[in-house]
């Protein structure tokens, strides 16, 4: 049976992909600041699918939490077969408003954390010959809308070098960029997103389970829904310029 880590489990779509992972047989370790948060979604998963969930408490605004991670990875005793790198959070304020500290927080959950994780999983995954990678990115990665934006940018591309790296070595790296997700996400970041019509709203079961496909499959960029896909092309293909005086890019963030 293989295993599965996932960061960010307590909540939205990093507990949206336990679970469907457990329903399909994964064995999980769970990663997350909240140690009963974990506990409850193991005994949950435990007890509804018969597979085995290890709880590591972390919290990846600390290089040493970090570390702790990265060394189960590592582990050749206990291997990892699936990384999902989801933990993040956005800030309410813009860049200038916010306390530097709370900003470099912000960058090593969204930034570093995928960094160490993934070269961590990406050479045991190779030494073995296979394994798969999952990035959670953001289409707010295509936008222009402060730091949130610029992590969840350097995200996506570092998954496309990072998939062109392990080509032909049994190992995979997906990344997931949703749009607007019904989770805690956005009510933690103050982000109410009034105005945003209900049809971009995207729900997290739809689209774990379009991630999960995009990796079997094993296509790099995962974007869930049309609409979303048609606003990333857009996105891309527009002048920088007209992105950056996009309404979405100065009130909201995916």
């Amino acid at each position: 049976m293989s295993t599965a880590l996932i960061t960010g489990a307590s909540a939205g779509i990093g507990k949206t992909f336990a679970t469907q992972l457990a329903q399909r047989g994964h064995d999980l370790v769970v990663v997350a600041r909240n140690e009963q948060r974990l506990e409850e979604l193991k005994a949950q998963l435990e007890d509804r699918y018969s597979v085995s969930v290890e709880v590591l408490p972390a919290d990846l605004s600390d290089r040493l939490d970090i570390q702790l991670v990265a060394d189960r990875l590592s582990d050749p005793k206990r291997p990892v077969d699936l990384l999902v790198n989801n933990a993040g959070y956005g800030l309410k304020k813009p860049f200038l408003r916010n306390e530097i500290r709370d900003e470099e927080d912000m960058l090593t959950v969204l930034v570093r954390s995928v960094n160490v994780l993934s070269h961590a999983a990406a050479l045991a995954m190779r030494e073995r010959g296979h394994g798969a990678i999952i990035n959670v990115s953001s289409v707010a990665g295509f936008m222009a809308s402060g730091t949130y934006s610029a992590a969840k940018s350097y995200v996506t591309v570092f998954t496309e070098g990072l998939a062109t790296e392990l080509a032909r070595s049994g190992v995979t790296a997906t990344v997931l960029c949703p749009g607007f997700t019904r989770t805690e996400f956005h009510e933690r970041a103050g982000i109410k997103g009034h105005g945003i019509p209900d049809f971009m709203w995207l729900q997290a079961d739809s689209l774990v389970k379009a991630c999960l496909d995009d990796v079997d499959k094993g296509k790099v960029i995962s974007i869930p829904s049309a609409q979303y896909k048609i606003a990333a092309t857009a996105l891309r293909l527009l002048p920088r310029p007209i992105v950056r005086a996009g309404k979405l890019a100065r009130k909201h963030r995916p």
